[in-house]
């Protein structure tokens, strides 16, 4: 192993970069790659549309959340901040609270901007490859440098000012790629499924909103048009509407309420009686605009009572409703008690309940009817009252059976991601530490296909 300066052998980090292979070399960070920090923009410079900026929570499983993004003003951006605008080939690390978080940045997210509490990452010369800095900001030899060096009272935080005390383990270009490339085929797995997930929720959405809400089989009928389904399908819909207090609805349909065919169920449990290992969901866990909830932790040395939910239970994040944190709950377990456990008055109804309480429009209807002004609550009263039209359970039936198959697809989607992620992450240390070589984390990976 060579120290490509001095200063890396001076540096409080050095010993840990011992037993790297010999061909391996340790430098200061910042002679491969460039750092930026945020520049800290303000509540009162928020607006509601513009250039969006990146902050620490728009940081989720690698990848930045659009949704969890606020604004500045274009004009201000391009006066004042356009130095800190992010390119597609950067990596964003968060720099307080939760510390060492990653997001890499694509062209599909910009334009965006760097905010405080994150800092831009880049590599800054070419025999450092981007996906291998990707690989090592992972790693605990990153990790552990960020804790080591992190300061602060309320929450830890570090800055430019320690990375320039950190070192980078450099492998020869071509390990580089090699190593990049046996963890970068996991997590393209992983979003692969996630895209796919995304897909086949889109699809149960479209139906959902053809059959309920638009009731195309039913006016293409009513306008002697083929509805374009299966005749046994298309026979289940009436030929003509009725009036109702929610206007025109399908003939022998019925204008009733949310709470008729879905149950908020009231389980609740005490932290001391919940066993360890139990998996524990709570609302920092839950995406925003996705059924598929990929992310948990284990009971641990939990403070406060929670509510418990079964495998397929619907999960409604109450506090801040407007954030849209809806799901299908992929495993049994136990959740905070600022989500609601929801499950159909009978498997007939499990995808219509499970469609309207995911939706847009339900979802405004319950951000308007919730108490509270910093931190709003909504309320099952509320949601229960939300007015819907009733199909035949012949109806609802045929739905839930098409969209059911989708449904197990996401959940085995979730359950295959979480292998890999672990697979990935038991390989990335030895990997990056050269305790395994290349050739060997391909033998395991093909042992586990």
């Amino acid at each position: 192993m060579v120290a490509s300066d001095t200063s890396a052998g001076r540096s409080i980090f050095a010993q840990a970069f011992e037993d790297l292979p010999q061909h391996w070399s340790v430098a200061p960070l910042e002679e491969y790659v460039y750092f930026q920090e945020g520049p800290g923009i303000r509540n009162w410079q928020y607006r509601p549309f513009g250039i969006p900026f990146v902050n620490i929570r728009c940081l989720k499983d690698g990848r930045l959340d659009v949704n969890s993004m606020s604004f500045v003003d274009p004009l201000e951006v391009d006066q004042k901040y356009s130095h800190f605008l992010l390119d597609p080939e950067d990596f964003v690390v968060s720099s307080s609270g939760t510390l060492g978080r990653l997001a890499e940045v694509r062209a599909a997210d910009l334009p965006c901007m760097l905010n405080t509490s994150v800092i831009r990452m880049r590599p800054r010369r070419v025999d450092l490859d981007r996906k291998f800095l990707k690989v090592f900001l992972m790693s605990s030899l990153f990790q552990r440098q960020i804790l080591s060096l992190a300061s602060g009272s309320a929450q830890l935080n570090y800055g430019p000012s320690h990375l320039r005390q950190m070192l980078i383990c450099v492998p020869p270009i071509s390990e580089q790629r090699a190593i990049a490339s046996i963890l970068g085929a996991l997590d393209d797995k992983i979003e692969l499924n996630r895209k796919m997930s995304a897909t086949l929720e889109a699809m149960a959405r479209a139906l959902f909103k053809s059959w309920f809400v638009d009731f195309d089989p039913v006016r293409a009928k009513s306008e002697d048009r083929d509805p374009g389904l299966p005749p046994e399908i298309a026979a289940l819909f009436p030929d003509s509407f009725e009036d109702s207090e929610l206007g025109d609805i399908p003939k022998r349909w019925r204008a009733s309420s949310l709470g008729e065919v879905a149950v908020n169920e009231r389980r609740g449990i005490s932290h001391n009686d919940i066993p360890e290992g139990t998996p524990y969901i709570g609302l920092e866990h839950m995406p925003r605009r996705s059924i598929a909830l990929g992310r948990w932790d284990h009971a641990a040395q939990l403070e406060s009572n929670k509510s418990q939910f079964r495998q397929g239970d619907i999960l409604f994040g109450k506090l801040r409703p407007y954030f849209h944190k809806v799901g299908v709950a992929p495993v049994a377990g136990v959740c905070s008690t600022d989500i609601l456990v929801v499950s159909p008055a009978s498997t007939d109804w499990a995808a219509f309940v499970l469609m309207h309480l995911s939706s847009d429009e339900l979802v405004a209807h319950t951000d308007r009817c919730s108490t509270g002004t910093k931190m709003p609550r909504a309320s099952w009263e509320h949601i229960s009252r939300y007015e819907v039209t009733l199909p035949p359970v012949t109806v609802v039936r045929s739905f839930t059976m098409a969209i059911a198959p989708m449904a197990e697809r996401i959940v085995a989607a979730i359950h295959e991601s979480r292998t890999l992620a672990v697979l990935r992450d038991a390989l990335l240390p030895k990997l990056i530490s050269g305790e395994l070589r290349v050739t060997e984390a391909e033998r395991t990976l093909e042992e586990s296909a």
